[in-house]
């Protein structure tokens, strides 16, 4: 069966961009920085004893999932959500509610989706879409990444579903049971930006928030020798690929949120979220020359143009303005 009625918006980041369009579906608006933001998506934290792809992980926006919880929560919106022991259940399940019309979120790997380009299909197992139908065989895909609509085989999909690794995604499915007509806005926004507030300031572990931006520019000042500059490489390249390539990444992510605070100065009628924003995307550019930089690193497999103490140094550098950016805006008055 087909559901024309789904309307796909390309968005920035996939899980504030499958909730945007989810709830969308059902009437609720809500655009993808307001998801962003009520779901206090922006973060830090550097993981060395979690490997990805065999190298210490790095994420610059909160844990799959939390996003989309928060936001329920926040909104009262129910969710149905399901994991699968069998590829089998996991898809006669997914058949089961699109056959009654209705779009589902999905949690994937990257790597075995077709439609994307060969360069970007690597192993991520927490990537989101949504599935609102099938035709011909094939299942009807809204990839808020993706400009368009697209299809899958069911195959292809079945794979990316059930991918091994961490973290495994299980064939986790997710759709609105209830979503109200409408909601206020205002609370959400306040506990969202506390919530931003504490997990980037507060949080008493090294390698989360402010403290785990300062952690990680320790590491990088001493990548020459410890792990060397051949792991170097790969350890920096890990490090742009989670800033710039997944998602919208740290940068994109810290303008993600500027463009929710400039939505929220409108809602609470709160000029300072409007300046604190402009300063957010200042950070953002920070973000974005320390991740030029580290790329000519790892293409000249060398440090001969800029050293790790000069990218550690500009770390350093995000972490201060991202700590005077954050104490502000806890301390504007909600």
């Amino acid at each position: 069966m087909t559901n024309s009625f789904f309307q796909h918006k390309q968005t920035a980041h996939c899980e504030s961009g499958v909730i945007s369009n989810l709830l969308g579906h059902y009437g609720l608006q809500i655009s993808e920085p307001m998801a962003f933001g009520i779901g206090a998506g922006i973060f830090f934290g550097h993981l060395p004893f979690v490997k990805v792809n065999g190298v210490p992980g790095t994420t610059y926006r909160i844990w799959p999932g939390a996003i989309f919880q928060r936001v329920c929560k926040r909104l009262g919106v129910r969710m149905e959500s399901e994991k699968f022991s069998t590829p089998e259940k996991g898809m006669a399940a997914l058949d089961k509610v699109i056959e009654a019309g209705i779009p589902v979120g999905l949690q994937s790997s990257v790597y075995y989706l077709p439609y994307f380009p060969a360069s970007y299909r690597f192993h991520f197992n927490a990537h989101n879409l949504v599935v609102y139908g099938k035709q011909d065989g094939q299942y009807l895909v809204s990839d808020p990444v993706m400009d368009t609509v697209t299809t899958i085989d069911p195959e292809s999909l079945t794979q990316a579903r059930f991918a091994k690794g961490f973290p495994a995604p299980k064939g986790k499915m997710y759709y609105p049971v209830h979503v109200p007509p409408t909601a206020s806005f205002e609370k959400p926004i306040k506990a969202g930006i506390e919530q931003a507030c504490h997990f980037m300031l507060k949080v008493p572990i090294p390698m989360f928030g402010v403290k785990g931006i300062r952690f990680l520019s320790k590491r990088v000042r001493n990548y020459a020798e410890n792990p060397g500059d051949r792991k170097a490489t790969l350890y920096l390249g890990n490090i742009i690929r989670m800033q710039e390539e997944i998602g919208t990444g740290g940068a994109g992510f810290r303008f993600l949120y500027a463009a929710f605070l400039q939505e929220a100065a409108v809602m609470l009628n709160k000029d300072e979220l409007s300046k604190l924003a402009g300063e957010l995307t200042k950070t953002g550019d920070l973000w974005r020359n320390f991740a030029f930089a580290a790329g000519r690193v790892c293409k000249s497999r060398s440090a001969d143009n800029v050293s790790y103490k000069e990218l550690s140094d500009m770390l350093l550098e995000c972490a201060a303005s991202e700590e005077v950016f954050f104490k502000k805006l806890a301390q504007v008055k909600l």
